[in-house]
């Protein structure tokens, strides 16, 4: 049995450079884990407590919660706004922590990648993840991290899949992350 993992990507943008990440961890996935990319955080309404209602939960975020309790790990790819996290990627961890410790986070192996134009590849945002998704109860894979710098140069005319450097760091994140999944199932 394959080992899934869940994306979720924080940029909404069709031709992001954190898209295309995605899309290369979804190719050069070993034959035994099946990365898939969740599509929708875009019509995830803001969490509020008001509407997450036995009953009345949106389907976006019910959509949401089921791909997430379905898969054995997270893969979250983010790009920096600002400094730090995207509202998208915050909203969809926020859905995921609930109901407060049973949420689709809780006890799972995530790991948190991404790329941006500064030159430090978006660590402020990364790191704000992290401490979001532990907070949530997910288990974040400390040790498995990537950081793209100066996405807008590297990747301008590269897709991140035809960049052997990325592939083979991507690869170990990619893995390292199936065999924390396999380990806890």
């Amino acid at each position: 049995m394959a080992v899934r993992i869940l994306t979720l990507v924080g940029s909404l943008r069709s031709g992001s450079h954190n898209r295309r990440l995605a899309e290369a961890a979804v190719q050069i996935a070993p034959e035994h884990v099946e990365v898939g990319l969740f599509e929708g955080l875009d019509t995830v309404p803001f969490y509020n407590e008001d509407i997450d209602a036995e009953g009345s939960v949106p389907a976006p975020a019910a959509r949401l919660r089921e791909a997430a309790a379905e898969a054995d790990a997270l893969l979250l790819v983010s790009p920096e706004y600002n400094g730090t996290i995207p509202a998208v990627l915050k909203n969809a961890i926020d859905w995921l922590s609930r109901p407060y410790g049973a949420g689709a986070l809780s006890g799972k192996p995530v790991a948190v990648v991404g790329t941006a134009f500064g030159q430090y590849g978006g660590v402020w945002a990364q790191d704000e993840a992290r401490k979001a998704v532990k907070i949530a109860g997910g288990v974040v894979a400390e040790d498995l991290t990537l950081s793209i710098p100066s996405s807008v140069v590297r990747f301008a005319d590269l897709h991140p899949v035809d960049d052997p450097e990325v592939t083979e760091k991507l690869s170990g994140v990619v893995e390292g992350l199936a065999a924390r999944a396999a380990a806890t199932v």
